[in-house]
């Protein structure tokens, strides 16, 4: 097995025991369960290479049944061959589509228009969805959670471009041929779906994509 099968099955083991603790029946499989959870802990951390104490505490909020976090990306073309990225001061100015986790009390639409606006400065207007992703399909590094991507197409319709955010120290277009030799915040999007969204640019009527 390669390493991401094995982050699977770490990842499997630690949604059944979080599943399991909340609906044991008994004290008994309560400690079996606990047992479960610190396992997969340890087998993530070593395939993470992060502090088993690290993951525990990422983990410590999350009770009931679990399912997948959501991942939100804005998809902002400007003509056939260029796309907007900006650069996540969180990951070495690393470059990426804007978005983030998906927040509860917005629809995924909502999420690509705020993180648009909170990434970039502009104002955006949501079109329509181009691809659903689960990121244990494409080459990310590994990441503790299961997680599902959600790239939006969005239209400008305000605002301008700034040179800094909070969150970004910097955006700008970039052409097709530019992506290959830029760093990407790979843990949040990659060459290939970059790819596959400017193939929307140059073909918008493409299905929408989904693993």
């Amino acid at each position: 097995m390669t390493p991401t099968d094995w982050l699977t099955v770490a990842q499997r083991l630690q949604a059944l025991a979080q599943a399991g603790l909340a609906y044991a029946p008994n004290a008994f499989d309560t400690e079996r369960y606990q047992e479960v959870h610190a396992l997969s802990l340890q087998l993530m951390a070593s395939l993470a290479d992060e502090p088993v104490a690290k993951l525990n505490a990422l983990f410590a909020n999350e009770a009931g049944y679990p399912t997948p976090k959501v991942d939100v990306r804005a998809v902002l073309f400007r003509g056939t061959d260029e796309i907007l990225l900006v650069q996540e001061k969180i990951d070495e100015n690393r470059w990426s589509l804007p978005g983030g986790w998906a927040d509860v009390g917005y629809t995924p639409f909502e999420v690509a228009v705020k993180e648009a606006w909170e990434e970039t400065g502009l104002e955006t207007q949501a079109v329509r969805l181009l691809a659903l992703f689960d990121k244990k399909q494409h080459p990310h590094p590994p990441q503790p959670w299961y997680v599902y991507k959600v790239f939006v197409l969005c239209e400008i319709v305000g605002g301008n471009l700034l040179a800094e955010t909070p969150e970004t120290s910097g955006g700008r277009w970039v052409h097709r041929t530019e992506l290959r030799h830029l760093p990407l915040s790979t843990d949040r999007v990659t060459l290939s779906q970059l790819e596959q969204m400017l193939d929307f640019a140059q073909n918008p009527n493409l299905p929408t994509l989904c693993d």
